[in-house]
Protein backbone atom coordinates (compact mmCIF):
# COMPACT_ATOMS: atom_id res chain seq x y z
CA UNK A 1 0.00 0.00 0.00
CA UNK A 2 1.37 3.40 -0.91
CA UNK A 3 2.46 5.75 1.82
CA UNK A 4 -0.14 8.37 2.70
CA UNK A 5 2.40 11.18 2.02
CA UNK A 6 2.40 10.20 -1.65
CA UNK A 7 -1.28 11.03 -1.96
CA UNK A 8 -1.92 14.11 -4.07
CA UNK A 9 -2.85 17.23 -2.10
CA UNK A 10 -6.50 17.96 -1.63
CA UNK A 11 -8.36 20.53 -3.67
CA UNK A 12 -8.36 22.80 -0.65
CA UNK A 13 -4.57 22.65 -0.33
CA UNK A 14 -4.10 23.23 -4.07
CA UNK A 15 -6.41 26.23 -3.95
CA UNK A 16 -4.63 27.57 -0.86
CA UNK A 17 -1.28 27.21 -2.61
CA UNK A 18 -2.58 29.03 -5.68
CA UNK A 19 -3.91 31.87 -3.53
CA UNK A 20 -0.55 32.12 -1.76
CA UNK A 21 1.36 32.28 -5.03
CA UNK A 22 -1.01 34.91 -6.37
CA UNK A 23 -0.57 36.97 -3.20
CA UNK A 24 3.20 36.88 -3.64
CA UNK A 25 3.11 37.98 -7.28
CA UNK A 26 3.10 41.74 -6.53
CA UNK A 27 6.03 41.30 -4.15
CA UNK A 28 7.97 39.21 -6.66
CA UNK A 29 7.07 41.66 -9.44
CA UNK A 30 8.25 44.62 -7.38
CA UNK A 31 11.48 42.79 -6.60
CA UNK A 32 12.02 42.10 -10.30
CA UNK A 33 11.42 45.77 -11.16
CA UNK A 34 13.88 46.88 -8.50
CA UNK A 35 16.56 44.46 -9.72
CA UNK A 36 15.89 45.40 -13.34
CA UNK A 37 16.04 49.11 -12.51
CA UNK A 38 19.33 48.69 -10.65
CA UNK A 39 20.80 46.68 -13.53
CA UNK A 40 19.68 49.25 -16.08
CA UNK A 41 20.64 52.45 -14.24
CA UNK A 42 23.35 52.99 -16.81
CA UNK A 43 20.65 53.28 -19.49
CA UNK A 44 18.96 56.34 -17.98
CA UNK A 45 21.31 58.93 -19.46
CA UNK A 46 21.59 57.27 -22.90
CA UNK A 47 17.79 57.07 -23.17
CA UNK A 48 17.40 60.69 -22.03
CA UNK A 49 20.03 61.81 -24.52
CA UNK A 50 18.45 59.83 -27.35
CA UNK A 51 15.11 61.52 -26.71
CA UNK A 52 16.25 65.06 -25.82
CA UNK A 53 20.03 65.09 -26.20
CA UNK A 54 20.10 67.94 -28.69
CA UNK A 55 18.18 70.16 -26.26
CA UNK A 56 20.44 69.16 -23.37
CA UNK A 57 23.54 69.97 -25.41
CA UNK A 58 22.12 73.34 -26.50
CA UNK A 59 21.60 74.27 -22.83
CA UNK A 60 25.06 72.96 -21.85
CA UNK A 61 23.26 70.63 -19.46
CA UNK A 62 25.71 68.43 -17.52
CA UNK A 63 23.56 65.42 -18.43
CA UNK A 64 24.39 65.84 -22.12
CA UNK A 65 26.74 63.01 -23.13
CA UNK A 66 29.96 63.93 -24.90
CA UNK A 67 31.41 61.37 -27.31
CA UNK A 68 34.20 59.43 -25.68
CA UNK A 69 35.82 56.04 -25.43
CA UNK A 70 34.63 54.13 -22.37
CA UNK A 71 36.19 51.76 -19.85
CA UNK A 72 34.67 50.43 -16.67
CA UNK A 73 31.63 52.67 -17.02
CA UNK A 74 33.68 55.88 -17.31
CA UNK A 75 34.81 58.21 -20.08
CA UNK A 76 38.45 57.70 -21.04
CA UNK A 77 40.50 60.31 -22.86
CA UNK A 78 42.48 59.00 -25.83
CA UNK A 79 45.73 59.83 -24.03
CA UNK A 80 44.64 57.62 -21.11
CA UNK A 81 43.89 54.54 -23.23
CA UNK A 82 47.62 53.67 -23.01
CA UNK A 83 47.64 51.34 -26.01
CA UNK A 84 50.93 49.45 -26.22
CA UNK A 85 50.52 46.21 -28.21
CA UNK A 86 52.15 47.01 -31.58
CA UNK A 87 50.16 46.93 -34.82
CA UNK A 88 47.18 45.21 -33.20
CA UNK A 89 43.90 44.93 -35.05
CA UNK A 90 41.56 47.38 -33.33
CA UNK A 91 37.77 46.97 -33.35
CA UNK A 92 35.68 50.01 -32.35
CA UNK A 93 32.08 49.27 -31.32
CA UNK A 94 29.47 52.02 -31.84
CA UNK A 95 26.02 51.58 -30.23
CA UNK A 96 22.67 52.72 -31.59
CA UNK A 97 19.91 55.13 -30.57
CA UNK A 98 19.50 55.38 -26.77
CA UNK A 99 22.17 52.74 -26.23
CA UNK A 100 25.55 52.71 -24.55
CA UNK A 101 28.77 50.73 -24.70
CA UNK A 102 27.49 47.96 -22.40
CA UNK A 103 25.19 46.52 -25.09
CA UNK A 104 28.36 45.06 -26.64
CA UNK A 105 29.52 43.52 -23.36
CA UNK A 106 26.71 42.20 -21.18
CA UNK A 107 22.96 42.28 -20.58
CA UNK A 108 20.63 42.01 -17.61
CA UNK A 109 18.83 38.94 -18.95
CA UNK A 110 21.97 37.20 -20.21
CA UNK A 111 23.02 33.94 -18.58
CA UNK A 112 25.40 34.42 -15.60
CA UNK A 113 29.00 34.75 -16.74
CA UNK A 114 28.06 35.16 -20.40
CA UNK A 115 29.75 37.80 -22.53
CA UNK A 116 28.69 39.51 -25.70
CA UNK A 117 30.51 40.33 -28.93
CA UNK A 118 33.18 42.71 -27.65
CA UNK A 119 34.89 40.66 -24.93
CA UNK A 120 34.47 37.40 -26.85
CA UNK A 121 35.92 38.80 -30.05
CA UNK A 122 38.89 40.29 -28.18
CA UNK A 123 39.63 36.96 -26.48
CA UNK A 124 39.03 34.60 -29.40
CA UNK A 125 40.72 36.65 -32.15
CA UNK A 126 43.31 38.50 -30.04
CA UNK A 127 42.09 41.85 -31.33
CA UNK A 128 41.79 45.06 -29.32
CA UNK A 129 38.20 46.07 -28.52
CA UNK A 130 37.36 49.72 -27.89
CA UNK A 131 33.91 50.99 -26.96
CA UNK A 132 32.32 54.34 -27.70
CA UNK A 133 29.48 56.28 -26.10
CA UNK A 134 27.85 59.33 -27.65
CA UNK A 135 24.80 61.60 -27.47
CA UNK A 136 22.38 59.91 -29.87
CA UNK A 137 20.01 62.90 -29.80
CA UNK A 138 22.41 65.04 -31.83
CA UNK A 139 22.34 65.18 -35.62
CA UNK A 140 23.94 62.14 -37.25
CA UNK A 141 26.40 64.41 -39.03
CA UNK A 142 27.45 66.10 -35.77
CA UNK A 143 28.30 62.71 -34.29
CA UNK A 144 29.91 61.63 -37.56
CA UNK A 145 32.29 64.59 -37.58
CA UNK A 146 33.15 64.02 -33.93
CA UNK A 147 33.79 60.31 -34.52
CA UNK A 148 36.17 61.15 -37.37
CA UNK A 149 37.98 63.60 -35.09
CA UNK A 150 38.22 61.04 -32.29
CA UNK A 151 39.56 58.33 -34.61
CA UNK A 152 42.09 60.81 -35.98
CA UNK A 153 43.24 61.51 -32.44
CA UNK A 154 43.44 57.76 -31.77
CA UNK A 155 45.70 56.90 -34.71
CA UNK A 156 47.90 59.97 -34.33
CA UNK A 157 48.36 59.34 -30.60
CA UNK A 158 49.25 55.66 -31.12
CA UNK A 159 50.78 55.39 -34.60
CA UNK A 160 52.61 52.17 -33.70
CA UNK A 161 49.78 50.50 -31.77
CA UNK A 162 46.94 50.71 -34.29
CA UNK A 163 47.05 48.05 -36.98
CA UNK A 164 43.99 47.33 -39.07
CA UNK A 165 40.91 49.29 -37.97
CA UNK A 166 37.48 47.66 -37.92
CA UNK A 167 34.29 49.60 -37.15
CA UNK A 168 31.16 47.82 -35.91
CA UNK A 169 27.92 49.79 -35.64
CA UNK A 170 24.45 48.78 -34.53
CA UNK A 171 21.47 50.67 -35.99
CA UNK A 172 22.20 54.43 -35.72
CA UNK A 173 25.82 53.57 -34.92
CA UNK A 174 26.29 52.29 -38.46
CA UNK A 175 25.03 55.59 -39.88
CA UNK A 176 27.43 57.55 -37.71
CA UNK A 177 30.29 55.38 -38.98
CA UNK A 178 29.27 56.18 -42.56
CA UNK A 179 29.02 59.89 -41.77
CA UNK A 180 32.47 59.77 -40.15
CA UNK A 181 33.85 58.28 -43.37
CA UNK A 182 32.33 61.12 -45.37
CA UNK A 183 33.91 63.78 -43.16
CA UNK A 184 37.17 61.86 -42.97
CA UNK A 185 37.40 61.99 -46.76
CA UNK A 186 36.74 65.73 -46.79
CA UNK A 187 40.07 66.05 -45.05
CA UNK A 188 41.84 67.28 -41.96
CA UNK A 189 43.98 70.40 -41.92
CA UNK A 190 47.65 69.57 -41.61
CA UNK A 191 47.92 72.03 -38.75
CA UNK A 192 45.27 70.06 -36.86
CA UNK A 193 47.24 66.85 -37.39
CA UNK A 194 50.33 68.56 -36.04
CA UNK A 195 48.46 69.68 -32.92
CA UNK A 196 47.34 66.08 -32.37
CA UNK A 197 50.90 64.85 -32.46
CA UNK A 198 50.96 63.33 -35.93
CA UNK A 199 54.20 61.66 -36.90
CA UNK A 200 54.01 63.02 -40.46
CA UNK A 201 57.42 64.29 -41.54
CA UNK A 202 56.28 66.66 -44.25
CA UNK A 203 54.19 69.72 -43.42
CA UNK A 204 52.66 71.82 -46.21
CA UNK A 205 53.86 75.33 -46.80
CA UNK A 206 50.34 76.66 -46.04
CA UNK A 207 48.85 74.42 -43.34
CA UNK A 208 45.84 76.71 -42.90
CA UNK A 209 44.56 75.88 -46.38
CA UNK A 210 45.86 72.45 -47.39
CA UNK A 211 43.96 69.42 -46.15
CA UNK A 212 44.48 65.69 -46.44
CA UNK A 213 42.23 62.68 -45.76
CA UNK A 214 41.88 61.82 -42.10
CA UNK A 215 44.70 59.40 -41.20
CA UNK A 216 42.40 56.78 -39.68
CA UNK A 217 41.04 56.01 -43.16
CA UNK A 218 44.40 54.48 -44.10
CA UNK A 219 43.92 51.91 -41.30
CA UNK A 220 40.25 51.14 -42.02
CA UNK A 221 39.67 47.69 -43.54
CA UNK A 222 36.14 46.61 -42.59
CA UNK A 223 32.81 48.15 -41.57
CA UNK A 224 29.97 46.09 -40.08
CA UNK A 225 26.50 47.63 -40.32
CA UNK A 226 24.23 45.62 -38.00
CA UNK A 227 20.53 46.46 -38.37
CA UNK A 228 21.44 49.84 -39.90
CA UNK A 229 18.71 51.85 -41.71
CA UNK A 230 20.93 52.96 -44.59
CA UNK A 231 17.97 54.42 -46.48
CA UNK A 232 15.95 55.55 -43.48
CA UNK A 233 13.55 54.18 -40.87
CA UNK A 234 9.94 53.43 -41.81
CA UNK A 235 9.00 54.12 -38.18
CA UNK A 236 10.37 57.68 -38.28
CA UNK A 237 8.93 58.25 -41.75
CA UNK A 238 5.48 57.41 -40.36
CA UNK A 239 6.07 59.64 -37.32
CA UNK A 240 7.00 62.56 -39.57
CA UNK A 241 3.96 62.01 -41.78
CA UNK A 242 1.65 61.79 -38.75
CA UNK A 243 3.02 65.05 -37.31
CA UNK A 244 2.55 66.80 -40.67
CA UNK A 245 -1.03 65.56 -41.02
CA UNK A 246 -1.94 66.62 -37.49
CA UNK A 247 -0.47 70.05 -38.18
CA UNK A 248 -2.46 70.41 -41.41
CA UNK A 249 -5.75 69.64 -39.65
CA UNK A 250 -4.98 72.77 -37.62
CA UNK A 251 -7.21 72.27 -34.60
CA UNK A 252 -5.99 72.92 -31.07
CA UNK A 253 -5.76 69.21 -30.10
CA UNK A 254 -4.01 68.24 -33.35
CA UNK A 255 -1.62 71.19 -33.15
CA UNK A 256 -0.77 70.16 -29.59
CA UNK A 257 -0.14 66.56 -30.61
CA UNK A 258 1.93 67.64 -33.60
CA UNK A 259 4.04 69.93 -31.43
CA UNK A 260 4.55 67.12 -28.90
CA UNK A 261 5.61 64.71 -31.67
CA UNK A 262 8.07 67.25 -33.04
CA UNK A 263 9.88 67.45 -29.71
CA UNK A 264 11.74 64.25 -30.58
CA UNK A 265 15.45 64.78 -30.97
CA UNK A 266 17.35 65.75 -34.11
CA UNK A 267 19.03 62.36 -34.07
CA UNK A 268 15.66 60.61 -34.30
CA UNK A 269 14.42 62.99 -37.01
CA UNK A 270 17.54 62.35 -39.09
CA UNK A 271 16.66 58.65 -39.15
CA UNK A 272 13.73 59.40 -41.49
CA UNK A 273 16.00 59.29 -44.53
CA UNK A 274 19.36 58.76 -42.80
CA UNK A 275 20.65 62.30 -43.21
CA UNK A 276 24.44 62.04 -42.83
CA UNK A 277 25.61 65.49 -43.98
CA UNK A 278 25.20 68.90 -42.30
CA UNK A 279 24.00 70.68 -45.42
CA UNK A 280 20.97 68.39 -45.77
CA UNK A 281 19.38 69.09 -42.38
CA UNK A 282 20.35 72.76 -42.70
CA UNK A 283 18.53 73.00 -46.05
CA UNK A 284 15.27 74.99 -46.23
CA UNK A 285 13.53 71.88 -47.61
CA UNK A 286 14.81 69.53 -44.92
CA UNK A 287 11.28 68.92 -43.58
CA UNK A 288 9.68 68.23 -46.96
CA UNK A 289 8.22 64.80 -47.60
CA UNK A 290 11.18 64.13 -49.93
CA UNK A 291 14.06 66.14 -48.43
CA UNK A 292 17.48 66.67 -50.05
CA UNK A 293 19.93 63.85 -49.39
CA UNK A 294 23.61 64.04 -50.23
CA UNK A 295 24.98 60.67 -51.42
CA UNK A 296 27.52 59.12 -49.06
CA UNK A 297 29.16 56.35 -51.08
CA UNK A 298 31.27 53.50 -49.65
CA UNK A 299 34.92 54.22 -48.96
CA UNK A 300 37.56 52.88 -51.33
CA UNK A 301 39.41 49.79 -50.16
CA UNK A 302 36.88 49.01 -47.41
CA UNK A 303 34.82 45.83 -47.02
CA UNK A 304 31.25 46.52 -45.91
CA UNK A 305 29.18 43.85 -44.19
CA UNK A 306 25.43 44.47 -44.02
CA UNK A 307 23.87 42.27 -41.34
CA UNK A 308 20.11 42.35 -40.96
CA UNK A 309 17.44 40.45 -39.09
CA UNK A 310 14.19 39.01 -40.41
CA UNK A 311 11.59 39.28 -37.65
CA UNK A 312 8.52 37.77 -39.31
CA UNK A 313 8.24 34.08 -40.07
CA UNK A 314 8.93 32.85 -43.57
CA UNK A 315 5.26 31.92 -43.89
CA UNK A 316 4.39 35.62 -44.00
CA UNK A 317 4.18 37.38 -47.39
CA UNK A 318 7.58 38.43 -48.74
CA UNK A 319 6.47 42.06 -49.09
CA UNK A 320 5.64 42.23 -45.36
CA UNK A 321 8.95 40.62 -44.39
CA UNK A 322 10.82 43.09 -46.58
CA UNK A 323 8.98 46.13 -45.17
CA UNK A 324 9.21 45.28 -41.48
CA UNK A 325 12.65 43.64 -41.62
CA UNK A 326 13.88 43.21 -38.06
CA UNK A 327 10.86 45.09 -36.67
CA UNK A 328 12.50 48.51 -36.78
CA UNK A 329 14.61 48.47 -39.95
CA UNK A 330 13.23 47.21 -43.25
CA UNK A 331 15.32 44.99 -45.49
CA UNK A 332 15.24 47.48 -48.34
CA UNK A 333 16.66 50.22 -46.14
CA UNK A 334 19.27 47.95 -44.56
CA UNK A 335 20.52 46.88 -47.98
CA UNK A 336 20.77 50.52 -49.05
CA UNK A 337 20.44 49.86 -52.78
CA UNK A 338 21.12 53.50 -53.70
CA UNK A 339 24.44 53.30 -51.85
CA UNK A 340 25.55 49.68 -51.97
CA UNK A 341 23.41 48.14 -54.71
CA UNK A 342 25.51 48.73 -57.82
CA UNK A 343 28.75 46.75 -57.60
CA UNK A 344 30.06 48.36 -60.78
CA UNK A 345 29.80 51.79 -59.16
CA UNK A 346 31.71 50.86 -55.99
CA UNK A 347 35.04 52.66 -55.44
CA UNK A 348 38.25 50.77 -56.08
CA UNK A 349 38.80 47.99 -53.57
CA UNK A 350 35.39 48.40 -51.92
CA UNK A 351 33.31 45.29 -51.40
CA UNK A 352 29.81 44.69 -50.01
CA UNK A 353 28.59 41.47 -48.41
CA UNK A 354 25.05 40.96 -47.08
CA UNK A 355 23.78 38.41 -44.53
CA UNK A 356 20.23 37.86 -43.27
CA UNK A 357 19.51 36.22 -39.90
CA UNK A 358 16.04 34.70 -39.75
CA UNK A 359 13.66 35.03 -36.81
CA UNK A 360 15.73 37.85 -35.33
CA UNK A 361 14.46 41.23 -34.17
CA UNK A 362 16.44 44.46 -34.00
CA UNK A 363 17.78 43.95 -30.48
CA UNK A 364 18.34 40.23 -30.99
CA UNK A 365 21.07 41.01 -33.52
CA UNK A 366 23.22 42.02 -30.53
CA UNK A 367 23.14 38.55 -28.97
CA UNK A 368 22.72 36.11 -31.83
CA UNK A 369 25.42 33.40 -31.89
CA UNK A 370 25.42 33.33 -35.69
CA UNK A 371 26.05 37.07 -35.82
CA UNK A 372 29.02 36.61 -33.51
CA UNK A 373 30.41 33.81 -35.66
CA UNK A 374 30.08 36.08 -38.68
CA UNK A 375 32.00 38.83 -36.89
CA UNK A 376 34.63 36.37 -35.77
CA UNK A 377 35.09 35.08 -39.32
CA UNK A 378 35.20 38.41 -41.15
CA UNK A 379 36.39 41.03 -38.65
Amino acid sequence: MADSDSNPPSRFRRALGAVGRAALLPVRGAGYLVRSGQAHQHFFLPVLNGALGDQLAARFDKRAIRMSFRRGGHDVAVADLRLSEPRQKTVVFVHGLMGDELIWQTGFQDAPGSRRYGPRLAEETRCRALYLRYNSGLHLSENGRELSRLLTELVTSYPDAIGELVLVGHSMGGLIIRSAGYYGQLGVKSEELKSLGSSADILPFNPQLLTQPAPWLAHLRSVFLIGTPNDGSWLEQNSHLTARLLERINLFPTRFLSKALNQRSNGIKDLRYSILVDEDWQDAHAHDLTPPRTPVPPLPGVHYHILMGSWLRTTRPAALREYFGDGLVGHGSARGPATFGDEAALPAGAHVRTAVFSQQHHGGLLTHPEVFQYLKQWA
